[in-house]
């Protein structure tokens, strides 16, 4: 078995570490709070690998695949020996530089050193590292262990080897790796979901609707078909002679409701914290995990759906 090492064990770095071990890696897992850390990250290691064995999803035993995951008590003794390095520590530049000096420095020369930064260009903090060609970042959707979908996007130093070995270890680990040709702040997902958001924002910080009148149009209509076709073929398929059509007869609306949008909306505090207020009537603190393991339980459920009615033309 293969070696992947995950260094950062909070809801990112231990779900990475499911994805491994799933796929059969042993997992080496290291966090700055060890102990503290390492016991949830079991814990909740253990409740995801139920829910797959629960949706008839895991081919081993639960304890079988946990026992892959092994927490250990620092940088050196996670990386070592490992062909694959994941990092999932916190969203900034220079906690992210001194990471992967101390993971470069005892990883061997040939391993894959993977971020999961959300937002930061990967070549803001790998660039410096000893073979940089060898780094890249591996920008998953929260929870990976859960969905599938993987942005891997290079440095400008990062060999088409490496992200050619990464797409297949992702590939193989039941991932659904995308490739970036090149950098760009926040990646694809990430661009296209705050970009929604934003003007979610706008619509309800200006009074065209409520908080849940967004999620209903998401979860009722959009995600309907977002589910299983992209928005390129969802227009393909809104015409009868396909996305050239459907843009000749509705570009120009397209391009007004585009440049009216507001995704540079200035909304405030108070905005934010009166869509808080409603959603904590709906969800209090206390019932966040709860409606987390709902949430999770669909999304597995959908992931069935897609399965037993897969894409011909996938």
């Amino acid at each position: 078995m293969k070696t992947a090492a995950c260094i950062g064990a909070g809801t990112v770095g231990r779900a990475w570490a499911v994805v491994f071990a799933r796929a059969g890696h042993e997992v080496r897992l290291y966090d700055v709070l060890e102990g503290e850390a390492a016991g949830r990250a079991l814990s909740a290691a253990r409740q995801t690998l139920t829910l797959f064995a629960d949706n008839g999803m895991l081919d081993e035993a639960v304890e079988t695949v946990l026992d892959r995951i092994t927490p250990v008590g620092s940088i050196a003794e996670a990386v070592k020996d490992a062909v694959y390095v994941q990092e999932s520590v916190r969203e900034d530049a220079d906690t992210k530089r001194q990471v992967f000096t101390e993971v470069a420095t005892h990883a061997p020369a040939d391993a894959i050193l993977a971020s999961s930064t959300s937002a930061i260009p990967g070549s803001e903090f790998l660039g410096h590292i000893a073979n940089p060609e060898r780094a890249l970042v591996v920008h998953p959707v929260n929870p990976p262990s859960l969905i599938p979908l993987v942005e891997l996007c290079g440095t400008g130093s990062t060999s088409r080897e490496t992200i050619e070995r990464t797409r297949l270890l992702m590939t193989e680990a039941g991932m659904r790796p995308i490739v970036l040709n090149k950098e760009i702040d926040g990646f694809i997902l990430n661009r296209l979901q705050f970009t929604l958001v934003a003007e979610a924002l706008h619509l309800v910080g200006e009074g065209f609707c409520t908080p849940e009148d967004i999620d209903a149009v998401l979860t009722d209509g959009l995600a309907l078909r977002w589910a299983s076709l992209g928005p390129f073929e969802v227009a393909h398929l809104n015409a009868p002679d396909g996305l050239q059509g459907f843009v000749d007869r509705l570009g120009p609306m397209m391009k007004h409701l585009g440049n009216s949008a507001r995704t540079d909306y200035d909304w405030t505090q108070q905005q934010i914290a009166e869509a808080h207020s409603r959603l904590e009537s709906r969800i209090p603190a206390e019932m966040i995990a709860e409606r987390q393991a709902w949430r999770d339980s669909r999304i597995l459920a959908l992931r069935r759906m897609k399965q037993d009615t897969a894409d011909p033309l996938a």
